[in-house]
C-alpha cells in the first residue's frame, strides 16, 4: 500500500528527510544520514513519545557495517600517521623526507576512508519516491553519479579533497624547487584540498541539520561531522601558515603549520573513533 509524503525537509533541491502519515495514525521519518549509516527509518507510534528503528536486510546492513568499519579505521590510521608527520616536522627528528615520506603513507588512507566514505552512500539502501515508507537495498555499485543528493555530493567533495591532497604529498618529494614552485606545486593543491574538505563539512551540517543550524547534542552523528569540520578548520590555518615567502624562502610561521596540522589530524582520529559506533 502506497503512503503519501507528509512533509520534505531539507536546503534548497536536497531532501534530507521525509515524513510519512501511516494509516494507524503514527508516522514514518526517512532521514539521509541515519538511513546510510544506520540503515533505519524512524517510527513513531500513535499517541507514544518515543519512536522505534524499521531496520533494512541482512543485505544492505552487512554492507553498511563493514563500509562504515573500513572508512572509520582508514580515517583513525590516517590521522594518527598525519600527526607522527607533524610531529617530527616541528621537533625535528627527521629530514624533509622522512616527513614527506609519513604524511604520503597517511595520504592514502584518506583516499581510502574518503572513497569508502562515497562508497557507503551509493550502496546505501534507498527510499522510493513516492512510495511506502520502507528502505529498498539495490545491487553493489562500485560508482555512481547522483550531484542531486546532499550525502552524494559531500562525500564526492570529500574523496576529491583526498586526491588533491595527494598532488601536495607526491609534490613534498620533489627537491631544489623556488619559492614560486614550492608555492605552485605543494602550498596550492594544500589550500585546495582543504576548501574541499571545508565545503564537505560544511555540506554534511546542512544534511544534518536540514538545512538549519543546529546543535544536536546527543546526536552521534552531529558530534562527527561537528569534529570532523573542526579538523577542516584546523588543516586550512595550518596551510595558511605554510605559505612560503618570497623574500625570505621561509614559512610564514612553521609552528602553527604543524602544530596546526597534527591538531586538525587529531580531529579526523577522533571522529574516525567516534564512526566506530555510528553503525546498524
Amino acid at each position: 500500500m502506497r503512503q503519501p509524503e507528509q512533509r520534505a525537509d531539507g536546503a534548497g533541491p536536497f531532501i534530507t528527510r521525509l515524513t510519512w502519515h501511516l494509516p494507524d495514525g503514527g508516522s514514518a521519518v526517512w532521514e539521509s544520514r541515519l538511513a546510510r549509516r544506520r540503515g533505519v527509518l524512524l517510527v513513531h507510534p500513535p499517541g507514544a513519545a518515543a519512536s522505534r528503528h524499521t531496520s533494512a536486510d541482512d543485505v544492505a546492513t552487512t554492507r553498511l557495517r563493514r563500509l562504515n568499519a573500513g572508512a572509520s579505521t582508514a580515517f583513525i590510521v590516517g590521522g594518527l600517521l598525519f600527526m607522527a608527520g607533524a610531529a617530527v616536522a616541528q621537533f625535528g627528528s627527521g629530514d624533509a623526507t622522512t616527513c614527506a615520506s609519513i604524511y604520503f603513507a597517511g595520504g592514502l588512507f584518506f583516499n581510502t576512508g574518503g572513497y569508502l566514505s562515497l562508497l557507503q552512500v551509493v550502496n546505501a539502501p534507498r527510499h522510493i519516491p513516492g512510495g511506502e515508507a520502507r528502505l529498498v537495498t539495490q545491487r553493489w555499485r562500485w560508482w555512481s553519479y547522483e550531484p542531486t543528493r546532499l550525502d552524494w555530493l559531500s562525500t564526492f567533495v570529500l574523496f576529491t579533497g583526498t586526491l588533491v591532497f595527494g598532488v601536495n604529498l607526491v609534490d613534498s618529494f620533489l627537491q631544489g624547487l623556488s619559492v614560486q614552485q614550492i608555492n605552485r606545486l605543494i602550498w596550492t593543491p594544500d589550500i585546495v584540498g582543504c576548501v574541499l574538505f571545508l565545503i564537505s563539512g560544511h555540506l554534511a551540517l546542512v544534511e544534518i541539520c536540514h538545512g538549519r543550524p543546529c546543535f544536536h547534542r546527543r546526536s552521534l552523528g552531529w558530534w562527527i561531522v561537528a569534529v570532523n569540520q573542526l579538523g577542516s578548520v584546523l588543516f586550512m590555518v595550518s596551510a595558511l601558515a605554510a605559505y612560503t615567502r618570497h623574500s625570505t624562502g621561509s614559512l610564514i610561521n612553521t609552528d602553527i603549520a604543524n602544530w596546526g596540522t597534527l591538531a586538525g589530524a587529531l580531529c579526523f582520529c577522533a571522529g574516525g573513533l567516534l564512526q566506530l559506533y555510528e553503525h546498524p
